[in-house]
């Protein structure tokens, strides 16, 4: 999710948009240009809007991007998508994942329930619970590096989400030390290993 020129909270997932820069470009002239389905280029508040439509078990997942303009734009960005995401009544399905951990952070103080997940890979779950942040959401090779952090975040009640696995052997170490989430692109075969593992 990134914030353009002109305030509007925007679907994206690279900071370009048909080669414009989203935080410097007005919401008009991105929605110039359609997406590859034809479809335009959705607001956060029409994205969660559908995301809400014969929802009883999907958590939604917001991911802040970090600003490439300034720290504090990127926390006023935070604080705008909390806003939109309660208007929508939307908060309880609601969790927000960053690279930026001051934006978490920013989130945590005007909201003390909502989950967050941080993405970096460089902080503990000592450090993550410390600040108040429900769970680690590292790529699967941060926790290969550091398996430590397996039990350390279980013992301090800290979410365990792993991303993007796509690959059989990996999705099996993550499911073998039970994780809360995972994250892939391949969810048919990941159901597989889930059912195998029963």
């Amino acid at each position: 999710m990134w914030r353009t020129a002109d305030d509007s909270l925007v679907i994206n997932h690279d900071a370009h948009y048909n080669k414009l820069l989203i935080e410097e470009t007005n919401y008009a002239d991105l929605v110039k240009f359609k997406l590859s389905n034809g479809e335009k280029l959705p607001t956060l508040y029409e994205y969660i809007s559908e995301g809400k439509k014969n929802n009883k078990h999907t958590l939604l997942v917001c991911e802040i991007k970090p600003s490439e303009i300034s720290k504090e734009r990127g926390q006023k960005t935070a604080l705008m998508s909390v806003e939109t995401i309660k208007k929508l009544k939307a908060d309880k399905i609601t969790c927000y994942i960053s690279f930026d951990y001051e934006v978490l952070k920013q989130i945590r103080q005007v909201d003390q329930k909502t989950i967050l997940q941080y993405l970096e890979g460089n902080k503990s779950p000592k450090e993550i619970k410390a600040d108040n942040i429900s769970g680690v959401d590292y790529h699967y090779s941060v926790f290969k590096k550091h398996p430590e952090w397996i039990k350390e975040a279980k013992d301090n009640k800290i979410n365990l989400n792993a991303w993007t696995v796509n690959e059989a052997a990996d999705m099996d170490w993550i499911i073998a030390n039970k994780f809360n989430y995972i994250t892939t692109n391949e969810p048919e075969l990941l159901s597989e290993r889930l059912k195998e593992k029963k």
